[in-house]
């Protein structure tokens, strides 16, 4: 999928975002209860981290520069980071409301339309995490990926509230509304450390997980013919982009030509099996082999 196209989709996360949060300010507007608004305000955060979902995405897609040689997709990564920055902020303000809530509960009042404009916004949530999260897991997208799965961890907090209202309206026990924003508060603090311990590791450098790994030396031996060995595999992740670097090992007689052949066939074959490939190959003659790594077949 083009990075247009990917664009697109970042923008309608936005509108579909300020559609939730006007239905459950419009929900917590009408019963004045403490859970709603906790589930309100975290659509507030869905709004924000869906603009910068979209920025990050947009810079990403930017193509390397003098000061940029590697690209900007690295970009992605600190939209993830601000989104569990700012989640956790929420969770403070959840927790302020649910303890003063706590000390003082209010009855809610029009509890039936108010749960049914929460649970229409919910639904909405529902159907458009799942399209973010296939996206963006396909696309190697960390920035729609993570959206989804806030919004994903929404919907099931809405859910919960949905339940733990109608339990407090059926029994006329009020107090259970500050404590579910509670349960909120702490759920969002959860998804934030998620995101952020997950963004981290991309700023980190973290390696491709073991199964693209498997794949990759796979590649590299079956297409490798002419050559001796690969050794040293180093692999990172930035966004979309993977970038793959390793000693290839020839015969020491062999010609610049012919060596360039064989690079240009294994990075031909690692870019269509991985998505974004960004292959560097360095050539050695046979007295650098080290006897270990991919034997090539």
């Amino acid at each position: 999928m083009s990075a247009r196209k990917l664009l697109r989709i970042a923008f309608g996360s936005i509108l579909i975002s300020l559609i939730v949060l006007g239905l459950k300010a419009l929900a917590w507007w009408m019963t004045g209860s403490v859970a709603l608004y906790s589930d309100a305000l975290e659509s507030v955060i869905n709004v924000v981290t869906a603009v910068a979902a979209a920025t990050a995405l947009w810079f990403s897609s930017q193509p390397a520069d003098k000061n940029h040689p590697y690209g900007h997709h690295k970009a992605e990564y600190l939209s993830a980071v601000l989104e569990g920055v700012l989640i956790t902020l929420a969770a403070v303000s959840i927790f302020r409301a649910a303890y003063y809530g706590f000390l003082d509960p209010q009855p809610i009042s029009a509890p039936v339309q108010g749960l049914a404009l929460n649970m229409l916004a919910t639904l909405v949530n529902a159907i458009w995490a799942f399209a973010l999260v296939r996206v963006g897991t396909r696309e190697k997208s960390l920035a729609l990926a993570a959206d989804g799965k806030h919004l994903f961890t929404d919907v099931i907090t809405s859910a919960g509230v949905f339940l733990g209202l109608v339990g407090a309206v059926a029994f006329d026990m009020p107090v259970i509304d500050p404590i579910l924003a509670a349960l909120v508060a702490l759920n969002i603090v959860w998804m934030g450390i998620m995101l952020m311990r997950e963004s981290l590791g991309g700023l980190m450098d973290e390696a491709v997980p073991s199964e693209d790994l498997e794949s990759i030396r796979s590649v590299i031996s079956r297409e490798a013919d002419g050559a001796i060995e690969a050794h040293d595999i180093r692999t990172r992740q930035a966004g979309r982009a993977t970038f793959i670097e390793f000693h290839l090992v020839v015969a020491g007689t062999m010609s610049v030509s012919d060596a360039h052949d064989i690079c240009d066939r294994i990075e031909r074959a690692l870019q269509k099996e991985i998505d974004g490939a960004r292959v560097t190959i360095h050539v050695e003659p046979d007295d650098k082999a080290k006897h270990q790594g991919i034997v090539v077949v």
